[in-house]
């Protein structure tokens, strides 16, 4: 028996701790490169999401189960594989989309869009084909924050659909492009209805790992008809600290819940503000209100995200913050939302809607 057979024996029982799973029967451990006279392996191990956070703990379990073997170095890369939802035969649009992330929070003014755009740029940035659509009927926001299109929506090039924008990459749909600028959209349910329906079934999206939804505040006509025409695989909700926002966000938590769309967590924006020049360090909107709501509803509080100039002029200038200062606190923080967001949604996809304190346990 060579080396490589021996390496594949002793990680049989190695699981991944997102699904735990094994990672050999599941196919996951998807190639072994070995050299037999040095002793040196090389392991290519898929993960289910991008910037994976158990990285950590799958790697030491590996390096465990081969410590017998005695190697002179064990490398090991970690390849994207993100699972599919899962299907269901009277939600069968969007066929190319493998998971569907909508962001909503129950009311206005808490950053919601802020947070959609970003997240679908870190999901990108970590690796993930992401696009997104601004779901947001009455006051569509999301062209406005991504600036000039790579290229503008038009016929698709079989003449049969649409085809999104494009900006840097990124495939964007929005009611924004089809209404006259300053105008409003005055319409009832119905014509909401059918226009989500036209997005969902004649754009062409291409393969997405993940397409990020950015709701319109409340919980109306636009979150149920999303609902009911596509299986989505989980939501993350937007909330600011102070509790005259934790009312409404309560009731989209659970319209969520009654639709049967898991919670994947809860992003509390403007969580606080620390001053540039002197470091001071204000809770303006006052402070634990994320960490109460997921706690009320037993969910997980993503991340808190701070109050910072930067941001905003992120959404006005067209350049998401994760863009210009991936590596800044306020950057760094939406990065690990989508990281977790991701996360937890392919889990749910791999594994089926089960909750557990996946979050918790890798902190």
């Amino acid at each position: 028996m060579n080396l490589a057979d021996n390496i594949r024996i002793n990680l049989q029982n190695v699981l991944d701790p997102a699904t735990q799973r094994a990672i050999v029967a599941n196919g996951q451990l998807a190639d072994i490169t070995v050299n037999e006279t040095d002793r040196v392996a090389v392991l290519t191990i898929d993960v289910i999401s991008p910037g994976y956070p158990m990285r950590d703990e799958l790697d030491a379990a590996v390096r465990r189960s081969l410590g017998s073997l005695d190697l002179a170095d064990v490398h090991i890369e970690y390849r994207l594989r993100v699972p599919h939802k899962i299907a269901r035969q009277d939600l069968n649009r969007l066929p190319t989309v493998k998971n569907i992330i909508a962001v909503g929070a129950g009311k206005g003014g808490v950053g919601k869009s802020t947070v959609a755009v970003n997240l679908a740029y870190a999901l990108k940035r970590l690796g993930a084909n992401a696009g997104i659509l601004d779901a947001d009927i009455y006051g569509p926001s999301v062209p406005k924050m991504l600036g000039q299109p790579e290229r503008p929506p038009g016929t698709s090039t079989d003449k049969n659909g649409i085809a999104p924008a494009i900006y840097r990459g990124m495939p964007v749909m929005s009611v924004e492009y089809f209404v006259e600028p300053g105008r409003a959209v005055i319409w009832r349910g119905p014509m909401i209805h059918k226009l989500l329906q036209q997005f969902l079934e004649d754009v062409t999206w291409g393969e997405l790992d993940y397409l990020v939804v950015d709701l319109p505040p409340g919980t109306g006509d636009a979150q149920l008809s999303l609902c009911q025409l596509i299986p989505i695989t989980g939501a993350v909700i937007v909330t600011t600290p102070q509790e005259v926002a934790l009312l409404d966000v309560r009731k989209a938590i659970d319209m969520f819940r009654k639709l049967e769309v898991p919670v994947l967590g809860v992003i509390e924006n403007m969580s606080h503000y620390r001053c540039p020049a002197c470091g001071h360090y204000d809770a303006i909107f006052g402070s634990g209100g994320g960490e109460r709501l997921a706690k009320d509803y037993e969910v997980e509080q993503l991340v808190q995200v701070p109050i910072e100039g930067a941001i905003g002029r992120g959404g006005e200038t067209g350049l998401p913050v994760v863009e210009t200062a991936p590596d800044s606190e306020h950057g760094r923080a939406f990065m690990r939302a989508a990281a977790y967001a991701a996360l937890y949604a392919s889990r749910l996809s791999a594994t089926g809607p089960k909750r557990s304190n996946l979050l918790r346990t890798v902190e």
